[in-house]
């Protein structure tokens, strides 16, 4: 081998001082692991090595924490969104449920009215809804969807929770038409409710008018008086409000006035009316019996 190459270069602790070396690096560490144990003297330099990385963990770590948020952004406006249709359409639900809880309140005071104001004299009643209403000149007349099948008659009064409505002059098997006591072929005998006149209210093809053609110039009678049904006809009980006078025009020349009033029923308002039965029977009162002794057995062996 020649001199002039070089000898090769010892390894790291390589050597016969290997083990010296070893004890003295191992002696060093526990060394400094007590110092630092007891006197915290590696504490400040932790820390700044600590400050040093910091901007570069937060240099590696951002990426992963923006895709993080980023995601979680989406995933959170994904679901506000569907939470956000799932309560729109919860809350139009409400709503007409709402709607709906309104509409039977009101109709629910609007038959209790009804029913609060029908004298004892009615037998038994029956809502009916309106299905039609008719309301021209010549014919003022209404459907209901209520019929023979539940017991309604021709001739059956009609009422709502302010007056008389009318009277069904057709009965089918499921409907009923109720002819208004405005329409011009109904009459129906009234009385003044303040002095007892009696007369009968005309309908005049008109919805808001009765006319009353046949009280003479020296009834009593003035606007504002409450007509009332006299009982007379059979079809309505006597005491059943139909209308109020608005108008009365007493003219020397004429043997009669003229008179008009306001119908007090909802005519042209309301949705349902209330069909009565009334109880017009009158109870005879049976015959007495002349008081009679008992007859008596006759004794044995009397002879017949």
């Amino acid at each position: 081998m020649s001199s002039h190459e070089s000898e090769p270069r010892p390894l790291l602790l390589g050597g016969p001082a290997l083990g010296l070396r070893l004890i003295v690096l191992a002696a060093m560490a526990a060394g400094l692991m007590v110092a630092d144990h007891r006197q915290h003297h590696l504490a400040a330099i932790r820390d700044a090595i600590a400050t040093l990385a910091y901007p570069i963990q937060w240099a590696l770590s951002a990426p992963v924490q923006a895709w993080d948020a980023m995601r979680e952004s989406f995933a959170t406006r994904t679901r506000v969104e569907a939470e956000n249709v799932k309560l729109a359409s919860d809350n139009l639900v409400l709503r007409l449920k709402l709607l709906r809880f309104e509409s039977l309140e009101q109709e629910n005071r609007r038959l209790r009215a009804v029913r609060e104001s029908s004298p004892r004299a009615v037998q038994r009643t029956l809502v009916a809804e309106i299905l039609r209403v008719d309301l021209d000149p010549y014919r003022q007349r209404v459907l209901v969807n209520q019929g023979a099948r539940a017991g309604v008659f021709r001739g059956q009064a009609a009422i709502d929770a302010n007056g008389i409505f009318g009277q069904v002059t057709r009965a089918g098997p499921v409907s009923a038409e109720i002819i208004l006591i405005t329409d011009p072929e109904h009459a129906i005998p009234v009385q003044v409710n303040r002095t007892g006149a009696r007369s009968i209210a005309l309908g005049t093809g008109r919805s808001g008018l009765l006319s009353l053609p046949y009280l003479p110039q020296n009834t009593d009678v003035i606007v504002g008086d409450l007509l009332v049904s006299s009982g007379l006809g059979g079809v309505y009980p006597p005491g059943y409000p139909a209308a109020k006078v608005t108008s009365v025009v007493r003219d020397p020349a004429q043997p009669l006035l003229a008179v008009e009033a306001e119908p007090l029923a909802g005519l042209d308002r309301v949705p349902e009316v209330l069909l009565v039965w009334f109880d017009n029977a009158i109870v005879e009162p049976e015959p007495e019996q002349e008081d009679q002794p008992p007859a008596t057995a006759p004794p044995p062996g009397a002879a017949p």
